[in-house]
């Protein structure tokens, strides 16, 4: 096992599925130059049969990763920023995600769609959404939302490996990020959790960039005298509801922590669940720690206020577990 980033992870996991199965192609916006580095030197070891720019026409990319997939390939579609995949939509959401189920099965599109998402880094409201929530919504598409190294390179190697159309989301604040990543061919079941901490006071349950504040989180919260459980659910569609539900059995309290918008959010749906299914665990309401509804701002003071910080996480925590808050 060796210590990597989440961008070496990811380029790992491409090398390693593109040799093992020659069908696996990757195409899109500056792959060729790696801007972001998740496609370093793919170009060098397989050649323009598997590795290919394109013009800048999201609608191109994402209708042309669904004719390869039909063809029986299994292409990954890189559209850089996750804003670009508004203008690669219709394919995505008219043909990706329907096509199975509308021949029938006859038709299998093993298609991922790779991209970066969210905020922290001053790039603009044009770069910065969070999209999750808009494909949980699809119907026929799964979607990973990766914390750590290992979690990215097995969910994509399982990914690529998938007969069914996959969205991948990069945390744009998490590329740099390091940890232990297995070795060899290593894959992660899509639709299983991640008790990233146990606790017995109050469950976190956390999406992509916002695991590692929720970690932040529960390190502060023990010194206070909190036992914080940080549950990642890794995929979003399918989503781990046993786990959830079991965490917050054991502690009576949930916050759910999202990068997204707060309407419509991950968080929504996960708090609706907890409150449909589990209601008869809850000590107190479920709490939803996410972005306003609002364009994210360019402005490095303002961007930080949308987004969720430990402080906020601190802040529900004691308010729900019957702590008194200094303002």
């Amino acid at each position: 096992m060796a210590r990597k980033r989440m961008i070496q992870a990811i380029n790992e996991a491409l090398f390693e599925e593109m040799e093992r199965d020659r069908k696996v192609i990757l195409f899109g916006e500056d792959v060729e130059i790696s801007l972001f580095g998740d496609t370093k030197g793919l170009l060098d070891r397989f050649g323009p049969a598997q590795i290919r720019n394109t013009p800048i026409s999201e609608t191109v990319m994402t209708g042309a990763a669904v004719g390869a997939a039909a063809a029986g390939y299994r292409p990954v579609c890189h559209l850089m920023y996750g804003n670009f995949m508004y203008t690669g939509m219709d394919s995505i959401a008219n043909q990706a995600a329907k096509l199975r189920y509308m021949t029938g099965g006859q038709i299998k599109l093993p298609i991922v769609y790779l991209a970066v998402v969210g905020g922290g880094r001053s790039a603009g409201a044009q770069h910065s959404d969070v999209l999750h929530p808009l494909f949980m919504n699809l119907g026929g598409v799964k979607v990973i939302a990766a914390s750590t190294p290992a979690d990215a390179k097995g969910l994509l190697k399982a990914a690529i490996r998938d007969d069914n159309p996959v969205i991948f989301f990069q945390t744009a604040g998490r590329g740099g990020d390091a940890g232990d990543v297995p070795g060899g061919d290593f894959t992660l079941p899509i639709g299983i959790g991640d008790i990233k901490q146990e606790g017995t006071d109050v469950s976190i349950i956390a999406i992509g960039s916002m695991v590692r504040l929720a970690m932040q989180a529960a390190q502060e919260l023990q010194a206070q005298g909190i036992s914080a459980e940080v549950v990642d659910p890794r995929s979003l569609v399918p989503l781990d509801e046993g786990l959830i539900l079991k965490s917050v059995a054991k502690t009576g309290r949930a916050i759910v922590v999202d990068e997204a918008r707060l309407t419509c959010s991950a968080a929504s749906e996960i708090a609706a669940i907890i409150a449909e299914k589990g209601f008869a665990s809850l000590t107190a309401p479920v709490r939803r720690v996410a972005v306003p509804d609002v364009g994210m701002p360019y402005s490095p003071v303002l961007e930080k206020v949308c987004l969720p910080q430990v402080t906020d996480i601190v802040r529900v925590a004691n308010e729900v577990c019957g702590k008194k808050v200094a303002s």
